[in-house]
């Protein structure tokens, strides 16, 4: 577990949490800015697989045992902790389903839940890390993925006739392009090698720098370096950075990772080309929603897409790239005595036509090929017409979208086929479209929230911060008329109807919560300030002893906070801060000096 030398101390404060840039907690004051961390290498006391554990949580093999059916026959390294549950989960998530005929190589990915009651791992250097990612790339420490590379080949020497096996990194990390370039590399060597070629696998990753978000980052692999670099909140949403290819001096070769947590977009959504619009708002509103494909590769990419086209909006319920009837959430997900959950299901086995047929959004996709010709337009269907997973791709609800659709995209898409445009090409114009769209929805909530942050005058040093003012739903919708979307965007329709949807959804309330605690703790470090700019120590000369003492401690107790809870403070204001307890207590009388130059406090 990374461990950081001598503790963070309070100089070490977090960044704030961005999801977007306009708005936010700025209207009520300049910005406060935070100490900068120290670096990762002064906060790493490299034990061994320190540096591993803060990638990967382990490694497993999966295959398959007549007598036992799929087990987990290596986890590496052989230290870390699965439960059977996890065991189970990983065991049934790392095959494709016997319908899906994945012959060859195949790769997914899957979620699934940790078990309750593990100890967190996190050291306050990890934390710090996640801290300056964007919001939607945080770790959600409640879930692991699993990235699979699954082969299937004929092998006459095997009773069943079929070499089947899977090399599966479980992790927190969602660096889904990251993860499958790296599987690309090792898994096809580990298939014809051994065990000690997964120990060496894995002591390269042991050797790696820890994912500093904004650090251009080497990460030698096998005789291959990948170079890549992990997003911040700081960075621009819809941007990316290029990381150069530059010649190694030695023969190493060198690869370039033009993102760390982007799917093909355009690919994933070309069996729904025509509904894209549609199912922003689904996931937008998190809405139940289900893909059925023929194979866990087309259904992970599809939800994981699916889950993307809100950024830089975090989707905030549960999603799952890849999901079995053995799954441990089965009959949660599945029963029909509730309505069904706000989630995203990716489903392969035919038996899910029946059991999800009371879903109200169903996405049925067949094989992912791009294009050679325009695709033809395919209707919403109603949901009766779903009998099986053999029935025709396409959408299947009786959803009435609240916005009018925008046949511009679609025109740049269809232009892009038939001038054959790189899909790569297609799917940052796409990604630039749901950027906007997003953006063009959520700013007039960022703006109206920073309305609701007390002015800075109201901050008395010697009352309790003051509190932000409620949310209201009437009043948001009052600013829509001069300030709504149609400052951004051309599109016209029910903008009214997709907010008050929105404001009922889990996606509003992760988003307002993050912004909640983004303002107070800004209105507690503006408090601070306030506190520090008076003269204390001839506040104490005016008043009792006992007075005096409870200041020391209410400040000491303040100092204690800021690291706690990672308060965006400036530098200069917790040292300002600690010489103002150190000149109040050294005019106190010598036995109260020695008492509260001990008192850590609580």
């Amino acid at each position: 577990h990374l461990t950081p030398r001598g503790g963070a101390g309070v100089g070490a404060m977090s960044r704030r949490e961005r999801g977007l840039e306009p708005g936010g907690a700025e209207a009520a004051a300049e910005d406060a800015e935070p100490a900068e961390p120290e670096s990762p290498d002064q906060c790493l006391s490299l034990l061994p697989w320190d540096r591993f554990s803060a990638w990967l949580h382990c490694v497993c093999v999966v295959g398959f045992d007549l007598e036992l059916g799929q087990a987990v026959e290596v986890i590496y390294p052989p230290h870390s902790k699965l439960t059977d549950k996890e065991k189970t989960n990983i065991c049934y998530l790392s095959f494709p389903d016997s319908n899906s005929g994945c012959l060859g190589d195949t790769q997914f990915c899957f979620r699934f839940r940790r078990s309750p009651g593990r100890k967190v791992s996190l050291c306050c250097f990890l934390d710090q890390l996640d801290r300056d990612l964007p919001v939607y790339l945080k770790k959600d420490s409640a879930y692991y993925y699993g990235y699979v590379y699954f082969r299937q080949v004929r092998d006459k020497s095997l009773k069943r006739g079929y070499f089947q096996k899977s090399l599966v990194l479980i992790s927190k990390l969602p660096y889904v392009h990251l993860f499958r370039t790296m599987l690309k590399q090792i898994a096809p060597e580990y298939f014809e090698k051994s065990e000690a070629f997964l120990e060496a696998v894995c002591n390269d990753i042991d050797r790696w720098p820890p994912p500093v978000p904004g650090n251009v980052l080497q990460l030698p692999i096998m005789g291959v370096i990948m170079k890549l670099r992990i997003p911040t909140y700081r960075d621009k949403p819809g941007t990316t950075s290029i990381v150069q290819n530059m010649h190694q001096a030695d023969a190493q070769i060198s690869m370039a990772l033009p993102t760390v947590h982007e799917v093909d977009l355009f690919r994933c959504f070309c069996p729904v080309f025509f509904h894209i619009q549609m199912l922003w708002e689904l996931v937008l509103l998190g809405e139940p929603l289900v893909v059925m494909a023929p194979s866990p590769a087309e259904s992970s990419e599809t939800v994981l897409a699916l889950v993307s086209c809100i950024s830089p909006l975090k989707y905030c319920s549960d999603f799952r790239p890849y999901f079995t009837i053995h799954d441990s959430e089965f009959k949660e997900y599945t029963t029909r005595t509730q309505a069904p959950p706000s989630v995203i299901l990716g489903v392969t086995n035919p038996f899910f036509a029946k059991t999800l047929q009371h879903w109200p959004h169903i996405i049925r996709i067949g094989d992912i090929k791009l294009p050679g010709e325009v695709p033809k337009q395919v209707k919403v269907k109603k949901l009766k017409n779903l009998k099986t997973l053999d029935s025709k791709p396409g959408v299947y609800t009786s959803y009435k979208p609240y916005l009018n659709k925008d046949e511009e995209i679609v025109k740049q898409l269809q232009k892009g086929v038939q001038q054959k445009r790189p899909t790569e090409a297609q799917s940052v114009i796409l990604r630039r479209y749901f950027l906007e769209l997003t953006e063009s929805f959520i700013i007039p909530l960022e703006r109206y929230v920073a309305s609701l942050m007390p002015l800075q005058k109201c901050i008395s040093p010697w009352k309790s911060p003051p509190q932000l003012r409620q949310f209201s739903q009437d009043d948001f919708m009052k600013t829509l008329e001069k300030t709504g979307p149609q400052l951004t965007s051309g599109l016209k329709g029910d903008w009214i109807g997709l907010y008050r949807h929105f404001l009922k959804s889990p996606n509003f309330d992760g988003w307002f919560r993050c912004r909640q605690k983004e303002m107070t703790q800004k209105l507690e470090a503006l408090h601070l300030e306030a506190l520090c700019n008076e003269n204390l120590v001839f506040w104490s000369q005016k008043h009792t002893e006992v007075e005096t003492v409870d200041l020391v401690l209410k400040l000491k107790n303040k100092l204690l906070q800021v690291d706690r809870e990672h308060l965006p403070v400036k530098t200069d204001t917790l040292k300002k801060l600690q010489t103002h307890i150190n000149d109040i207590i050294l005019a106190l009388p010598d036995d109260l000096q020695d008492i509260l130059l001990k008192t850590g406090t609580t």
